[in-house]
């Protein structure tokens, strides 16, 4: 019999300006993602992820010491226990990102993790910290994950996480994969150019190479004040062959919900075998050589 699992990605424009008070601004997109979460319900999600720092703008636009003040504490935060409400009232897996503060003056761009009983399961610290052109400028407030690459036992999935920048790197999806991750989501913030011819294959890549789902989420509209390009949407969710089995549609808000066969995983890794002939031993010098060292 076929492990069916419904797999849900919301993705959503910015609701206010970002020159409102931040509260007020924190408080309208959480708003917004009650009702989004509502309909991915309805549709039967049993495992919803949200777009990257989802309940406010991509404020990476500028630095800008204000935005420190969106950080909350993880769990007892507003977000996090909002979440866990949710989940619980829908028995549904909710994956939400947004800023964490863990001391004071130390911030993670983190992801948390609510099984369907509304119960805590942990949280996800991006790793790999853009400050590569304007409008990515996340050093200036983030420090680089220090948790790993945890795979979380849900419910319904055995599901990690990798944040945005994080999925040009190989390695965190092949982590997540030998640790037994069946899906995997990519929540991003992503704007049209130089990216947007990547966004249907880097993921879809990763899915080949570990055999595993991938959900692939993207914010969309062009956010105030800052216009520094349009989020495209486009979320999706790749089969471990590679092939999108359900897209959500361009620069509109949209709470997508895909059935995902788990059992599918089995049957494409008995075809490839991608990781029985993994040859471990020989992968050295991928931590080993620096940038541009000969071998």
């Amino acid at each position: 019999m076929a492990k069916m699992v419904n797999v849900g990605l919301i993705q959503a424009a910015n609701v206010c300006s970002g020159e409102e008070d931040l509260q007020v601004i924190k408080d309208a997109m959480l708003e917004k993602h009650v009702g989004l979460i509502e309909s991915a319900a309805q549709k039967g999600a049993q495992v919803v992820c949200l777009q990257e720092l989802f309940n406010g703008p991509y404020y990476a636009c500028e630095q800008n010491k204000k935005w420190y003040g969106y950080a909350e504490s993880i769990p007892d935060g507003q977000t996090t226990r909002l979440l866990q409400s949710l989940a619980k009232k829908h028995s549904m897996v909710i994956i939400g990102p947004i800023t964490e503060v863990s001391i004071p003056g130390v911030y993670y761009n983190t992801a948390v993790v609510i099984d369907a009983d509304g119960s805590y399961l942990g949280k996800y610290r991006k790793v790999h910290i853009p400050q590569m052109y304007p409008g990515a400028w996340e050093k200036f407030y983030f420090t680089p994950g220090n948790l790993g690459y945890p795979v979380f036992k849900t419910a319904y999935a055995k599901v990690g996480v990798v944040i945005c920048h994080d999925r040009h790197y190989p390695e965190p999806a092949r982590i997540l994969g030998l640790a037994g991750a069946e899906i995997i989501f990519t929540p991003s913030g992503t704007t049209s150019g130089i990216t947007e011819h990547l966004w249907e294959l880097e993921m879809r890549a990763l899915a080949v190479q570990n055999g595993f789902f991938v959900g692939a989420i993207n914010r969309v509209g062009i956010e105030e004040p800052w216009k520094t390009g349009e989020y495209y949407g486009k979320s999706y969710v790749s089969d471990p062959l590679g092939k999108i089995i359900g897209q959500a549609d361009r620069g509109v808000d949209e709470a997508l919900v895909v059935p995902v066969d788990l059992d599918r995983i089995t049957e494409v890794r008995q075809i490839w075998q991608l990781y029985r002939d993994r040859r471990a031993e020989t992968y050295g010098p991928v931590v080993e050589l620096q940038p541009f060292q000969e071998f």
